[in-house]
């Protein structure tokens, strides 16, 4: 199953492909489909080579009207090819495998009408399990599909879907058009009874775009359609005129599909999204936006990713970073999302640091030999951290140049592939800025560096010398070139601020090495705070001084705008998460400020950081009083949030989440039961199984109340619901069940697979885990070997023993580890990250006592 880089490369040497046309038909099984598929293609002649094929069966290989014997030249993943032509054709006819598991050709019956929904999913390597493929994203190629399946579905494909020809017994067969020239992992196909909404837009060369927004019938009644269109105009609008390009292909459709494993995919015209992205229950505000956000990542894509493609995953990065960046730049600068700067910072950047810290760190431009190691750097680096060193470029370079050099890219590599120099050469000619030192220290080190100030000041408060300090630690001792800001603060005493912590002077400047001067701020009256990295420009955690430290305590709820606020509080949480100051220190500080926060993702974060906190990193002996003095803060700021608002609704959900005492239970329970109610809060669907939940984790209520909830919600988010909260119960048998479940017989499909290893870790009492330590370890390398990458990284990050944070664990890990060697990478990376976490958590506890 593993794909090399090097065997890439010399596929590459030895073919070039043309065109593929494949035949499928979905009516045959539930279990597996047809597959024929025919390849033309130019080769060296004489040379030998393969073609990528995940079957169930292999019935026929026809290569330049010669069969060729299946039983010799395929092994179910690979089929050999011996003896190539200059010209060549090839067919195979084959079955492939339904998947439950998000990758390939995904099939999922809804719970409530009974009907089939399929979906394809070939990010990284699964076009390979829906038909015969050289599946690397340097071999582009035109795709034509014919597909059979039931009259009454929508079939969706990346060319317009066309009217289907009758093909007998309730049977039709569409017979798209070939695609316009594209890597394999960009095609799509998306059957079954799908509704959809339409529209149209004018692309900035005139042409008229087909839109449609799809999803499930039994979702069609909470789909905001006109959100979605409203969003997908704003971002075509943005992009054509930023880039240059009109858009390239002939429609554009988002289907909202189910069981889907990531936040969206970027086929070509035609761009799956999670389900969860229709919102059947009132959400967060901070869902919204995060739904605007990657609806216009996705289709940043479009470009960057689908028009221009890398050569090779080591550029994934780029791909990722670009479309995070560009759709935060969009949002903030043609959308109603004005702060999504803010949400950046709170959200990504966080992420970032985080990942950065982690041992398995590694530079943005990762060294990717291999499919196994493209799967594992889907992360933070690659996403949130290339994102924001993008944004670092953009302040070196000047927006203006960069995108200059963005449109001079896009017109010179149209429909081809391409490496990172192609980008950086463009860019270097569009701002006259050397970029090779940049790229150096910048993409191909790992590790985040930290600013301090240092200040004198004289008698008079005037201050005689400023400097920033940059650090890095001794793993990765890089010292790299920012472009950053200090910002000034003080309390407004007259104006329209008056009592606001406003921004009164700002200087912006490179930063480079162990201390940079900055001689503009000398003379100026030291501010009540300095902010280092003002706006967020720059790539590196930052320290406050004392004084400033001080004013942040007490008037971080009075910041004027909220992106100082949320990077004065990123602050607060990376000293705590590093262990420099008490865990308890931090829980006091979101617990006095966030009742004030207007901005609903830095709330989100706020609320996720103060969990972790309150779990892991309290010393132990007084990590149960303080997680009970939180939940009851919670609730009450809950009950003293505006009626209906965003921060009631959070709160609520934070408190249930934390609930434990009988008080506390007693509260959610009459919630949940009506027995009390909050103005203007709705106890919808989603929010009954949250603090039904809640009581099943406390033990107040047991299975007989989740099946009737379940019988009242028998959806897809009801199951899903239902597998948390069963899996929550606080008893060895339901602990047992659940390990039983996804570990042994791994019965479902993994979306429920990860809501019951959810429910499974929600314990107040953490001895109910202590007999899967040994368990855990035993099961994880059969685990990985025997099950496909989503499911078995589910598994392994999922039910790695987090909660029992000690020595043991680690000693325990470490034995593992041991055992382990270098025989599977990415399952060692997986452990070490987990472990990490724990370490971690013992330094923090350590601090904290």
């Amino acid at each position: 199953m593993n794909l090399t880089r090097a065997e890439a490369i010399e596929r590459t040497a030895t073919l070039t492909v043309n065109s593929y046309d494949v035949t499928l038909d979905l009516t045959a099984s539930e279990t597996t489909f047809p597959s024929t598929t025919t390849v033309t293609f130019s080769a060296q002649e004489g040379s030998s080579s393969f073609i990528d094929a995940v079957t169930a069966a292999v019935h026929q290989v026809t290569l330049n009207g010669v069969e060729l014997d299946p039983a010799e030249v395929s092994d179910g993943v690979r089929i050999q090819l011996p003896v190539l032509a200059a010209e060549n054709v090839l067919t195979v006819k084959a079955d492939a495998l339904f998947m439950n598991t998000g990758e390939g050709l995904h099939r999922f019956v809804d719970p409530v009408d009974g009907e089939v929904y399929l979906y394809s999913q070939f990010e990284v390597p699964d076009s390979r399990r829906m038909f015969a493929v050289f599946e690397q994203p340097d071999q582009k190629a035109t795709f034509t599909f014919h597909v059979t399946a039931p009259a009454h579905w929508d079939v969706i494909s990346n060319s317009p879907t066309p009217a289907p020809a009758a093909a007998g017994e309730g049977r039709a067969t569409w017979h798209f058009e070939p695609t316009l020239r594209m890597s394999s992992y960009i095609t799509a196909l998306i059957a079954g009874p799908y509704e959809s909404v339409r529209s149209e837009l004018t692309s900035s060369n005139g042409r008229i775009i087909p839109l449609g927004v799809f999803a499930r019938k039994s979702l069609m009644q909470y789909l905001d359609a006109e959100n979605v269109f409203e969003l997908t105009r704003q971002g075509f609008e943005f992009f054509e005129k930023q880039f240059g390009t009109p858009y390239p292909f002939p429609k554009y459709d988002q289907l909202f599909v189910p069981e889907f494993n990531a936040g969206a995919m970027e086929n070509a015209g035609a761009v799956t999204f999670l389900e969860s992205y229709v919102f059947r229950s009132k959400v967060p505000d901070a869902t919204v936006e995060r739904r605007a956000i990657t609806i216009l990542h996705e289709l940043a894509h479009m470009w960057f990713g689908d028009l221009v493609t890398m050569r090779w995953w080591n550029d994934l990065w780029l791909n990722e970073s670009f479309a995070e960046f560009m759709s935060t730049l969009a949002a903030a600068e043609n959308t109603k999302y004005v702060d999504s700067w803010t949400t950046f910072s709170s959200l990504e950047k966080s992420w970032a640091y985080r990942q950065d810290q982690l041992p398995s760190t590694h530079p943005i431009k990762a060294e990717i030999n291999d499919l196994e190691d493209v799967l594992v750097n889907f992360d933070g680096i690659t996403y949130a951290k290339g994102a924001s060193v993008l944004r670092q470029l953009v302040a070196w370079v000047g927006q203006e140049e960069f995108m200059t050099g963005v449109r001079a890219y896009f017109a010179k590599h149209a429909w081809g592939n391409t490496e990172l120099p192609d980008l950086m050469v463009e860019l270097e000619a569009a701002s006259g800025r050397d970029l090779s030192d940049w790229t150096q220290k910048w993409l191909e080190t790992a590790g985040v560096n930290t600013f301090k100030p240092a200040i004198e000041v004289d008698d008079d408060g005037l201050i005689t010398s400023f400097s920033i300090l940059q650090s890095a630690v001794a793993q990765f001792p890089i010292l790299r070139p920012h472009r950053a800001a200090v910002g000034f603060y003080n309390v407004a005493t007259s104006g329209d601020d008056v009592g606001k912590l406003v921004r009164t002077h700002r200087v912006e400047l490179d930063v480079d090495g162990a201390v940079t001067e900055v001689p503009e701020l000398v003379g100026l009256e030291r501010p009540a705070l300095v902010l280092l990295n003002d706006d967020d420009l720059a790539y590196a955690k930052i320290r406050l001084d004392p004084a400033s430290l001080a004013t942040a305590k007490k008037h971080l709820k009075d910041f004027r705008a909220s992106l100082p606020r949320t990077l004065v509080a990123a602050s607060a949480w990376d000293a705590a998460r590093d262990g420099e100051t008490p865990a308890r220190e931090y829980v006091d500080f979101v617990l006095a400020n966030i009742g004030h926060e207007s901005d609903s993702t830095v709330v989100m974060v706020l609320l996720r950081q103060l969990a972790t906190t309150l779990h892991f990193y309290v010393a132990p002996e007084r990590q149960h009083t303080t997680s009970v003095a939180a939940a009851d803060a919670l609730w009450v700021l809950a009950q003293g949030a505006a009626a209906g608002s965003d921060a009631q609704l959070q709160f609520v959900k934070a408190f249930a989440s934390h609930a434990q005492t009988s008080a506390q239970l007693d509260a959610v329970q009459a919630l949940l039961e009506g027995a009390s109610s909050l103005p203007e809060l709705v106890i919808d669907a989603d929010l009954r199984w949250e603090l039904l939940t809640s009581l099943v984790a406390g033990g107040r209520r047991g299975s007989e109340s989740i099946d009737a909830e379940l019988a009242a919600d028998n959806t897809q988010t009801g199951q899903l619901a239902a597998a948390t909260a069963h899996a929550a119960a606080p008893t060895p048998e339901a602990k047992a069940q659940t390990w039983e479940s996804v570990v042994v017989r791994g019965e479902h499909a993994n979306a429920v697979q990860r809501a019951s290893i959810a429910g499974f870790s929600h314990v107040w009492d953490s001895s109910l885990l202590e007999p899967y330590v040994a368990k855990y370890f035993a099961a994880i390398r059969g685990v990985w070997a025997q099950k496909s990458y989503e499911t078995a990284s589910t598994i392994v990050t999922g039910l790695y023993p987090s909660q029992l944070v000690s020595a043991a664990t680690l000693e325990a890990t470490d034995a593992f580890l041991a055992e382990l060697g270098d025989q599977t990478p990415a399952l060692r990376r997986l452990v070490m990250e987990s472990r990490d976490g724990v370490a971690r958590a013992l330094r923090a506890q350590a601090a904290d006592a």
